[in-house]
């Protein structure tokens, strides 16, 4: 089940696990992240609805699918398809561009770096997650 090098059913996997971290971590720092978002209250940050909205779940969803497919593409792209290399690539690819990237949109958004940590930490685990399920099912 695999196609120059991207297997199908790791790169669903890694999306699923990486979803599923995400939905723990920030259960876990809930009160933490709104307050360094500014969010007073869960009121408050759900607006006049009152309800969670599935659009943000969905989304996320997809985008780890594609961030999956493209970190399996590129750890075969650079050799053997393996945990080690999974974690490595996934490290190198949050340091070079998740975490710079969140490091500059929050100063220009003037947000505090507890946020910064609470979120590119989150992203940390999700890339150093989804190498590790991609190395363990291989090419």
């Amino acid at each position: 089940m695999s196609f120059a090098g991207i297997n199908y059913l790791a790169v669903l996997a890694a999306a699923v696990a990486a979803w599923l971290f995400g939905a723990g971590w920030y259960m876990a720092l809930s009160k933490p992240w709104m307050a360094a978002s500014g969010w007073r209250s869960r009121e408050e940050m759900l607006g006049p609805t009152g309800k969670v909205s599935p659009l943000p779940f969905v989304v996320s969803f997809v985008a780890e699918l594609v961030m999956a497919y493209f970190l399996a593409g590129l750890i075969a792209h650079l050799g053997a398809v393996s945990t080690a290399n999974g974690l490595v690539t996934g490290f190198f690819v949050w340091l070079a561009f998740v975490a710079t990237t969140i490091s500059v949109n929050h100063r220009y958004m003037m947000k505090p770096w507890s946020l910064t940590a609470i979120d590119a930490g989150h992203w940390l685990g999700v890339l150093l997650g989804m190498g590790v399920v991609i190395g363990l099912f291989g090419p």
